[in-house]
């Protein structure tokens, strides 16, 4: 029987977002400093006001905040008082202070892949077959839409001048009974825009506008197989209220870390609850999430299920992984193997053997995680907006981006169930 999925996303624009991209710029300049930065910073921003806390460990950096805030504001395209916000005229205030020593005797070791990890709690990684990223569909298309939005907004000559930072997206797919997409049913878009005319004629022209210029431009950067999907019987909601002016920190208040199913798989899969932006890699909550959608992203690609989750969890101050669990979803294409090194009956592959697998091709100390991917780099605000996995990765300025997405890892999964 065949049934729906959605998931959203929410622009660069969007107040929470706004919070993130503050919290990573802040990151990222204390990384650039000094590598070993103990860094956990939140960001709360409203009409006029941006108000950077939390706690920082550095031996050396420092950090200009306000020009951060302001650099941040200004990228995303909050530079006029008309949006009640902007970039050069909104109060900053700063509350940082030094990070708990009781946090950092459990973080910092002698020896340092024996670092423990920097909070306790879960992690969970997820890949599908949805998409050629590894990604739940309803998601991938709603974060493709708002950076087709962004680019249409930045054009020197937009034919949607009208457009503000602001916006939220919504697809809803249906999947066939075997979990396969088969169509788009439902998308939602509302985008933030100037006040041009009548509240009617407003409405009218921003629907027709992302009919006849945005959804083409989305379906025509999108794979074969995924743009088959708009069939043009899909329903579309564009600002359903029928006025979206008053928008961003202005209209709502932004916090960071309020957007972690965004971030991650759209609610597919599991989340264990912590958020990313403004955190450095000895915090688990990022690091370990990353690891877990790495180690899912290479096990479906090199064969050993079709759809995969990973859940990792850790003590505080504690190196190794007290737990690691799968759930393959009855999709697993392997089997346990007995000590003869002979598969064992069919129909009697688990998932916890799978487990025992990736503790053994992955290692998933804290220390490892944040070498393999280059955690300790300045390599976050980018991925503030339009989440955090999914992303392809890059090399720029010879640092590594978006590293725990990587299919590096698929020969020697291959190699350890014998594919």
């Amino acid at each position: 029987m065949n049934y729906l999925f959605t998931s959203e996303s929410v622009s660069e624009g969007h107040p929470d977002k706004v919070a993130d991209q503050i919290s990573d710029a802040i990151l990222d300049e204390f990384l650039r400093q000094d590598p070993e930065a103990k860094v956990a910073c939140e960001t709360f921003c409203t009409a006029g006001l941006v108000v950077v806390g939390g706690e920082v460990r550095s031996d050396h950096a420092y950090v200009d905040i306000q020009e951060t805030v302001r650099k941040v504001i200004r990228r995303i395209g909050y530079t006029k008082a008309e949006y009640k916000f902007d970039a050069d005229s909104c109060g900053i205030i700063s509350t940082i202070h030094e990070q708990s020593a009781d946090i950092n005797r459990g973080v910092v070791r002698t020896t340092p892949e024996e670092q423990g990890a920097g909070d306790q709690g879960m992690m969970f990684g997820y890949a599908c077959r949805d998409t050629e990223d590894y990604m739940p569909l309803a998601l991938s298309l709603s974060h493709r839409l708002l950076q087709v939005l962004a680019d249409i907004r930045r054009e020197p000559a937009s034919p949607m001048p009208y457009l503000r930072p602001d916006a939220k997206s919504q697809f809803t797919v249906e999947f066939g009974g075997k979990h396969q997409p088969l169509r788009i049913h439902t998308i939602v878009l509302s985008t933030q825009h100037d006040e041009f005319d009548t509240d009617e004629r407003m409405h009218e022209r921003i629907e027709r506008d992302v009919r006849e210029i945005v959804l083409p431009r989305l379906i025509a950067s999108l794979p074969e197989r995924t743009a088959k999907l708009f069939d043009g019987e899909f329903l579309l909601h564009v600002n359903p209220t029928g006025k979206f002016v008053i928008g961003g920190p202005a209209g709502d208040t932004g916090l960071t870390g309020r957007k972690i199913i965004v971030d991650t798989y759209g609610g597919r899969g599991a989340h264990g609850g912590g958020a990313f932006s403004g955190k450095d890699p000895s915090k688990v909550d990022r690091s370990a999430a990353y690891a877990a959608r790495h180690i899912a992203k290479n096990l479906v690609a090199a064969g050993v299920a079709d759809e995969v989750l990973v859940q990792l969890a850790y003590a505080i101050g504690v190196a190794e992984p007290v737990s690691i669990f799968v759930d393959t979803y009855g999709t697993a294409k392997v089997q346990p193997q007995t000590q003869s090194g002979i598969s064992s009956a069919k129909g009697e592959a688990t998932d916890a053997y799978i487990a025992q697998k990736i503790g053994e091709i992955f290692d998933l100390r804290p220390a490892a995680i944040v070498e393999r991917f280059g955690l300790k780099n300045p390599i976050y605000e980018p991925t503030a907006a339009y989440g955090h996995m999914g992303r392809q990765p890059y090399v720029k300025d010879g640092l590594q981006f978006f590293g725990w997405e990587k299919l590096d890892y698929v020969d020697a999964v291959r190699e350890a169930f014998n594919l």
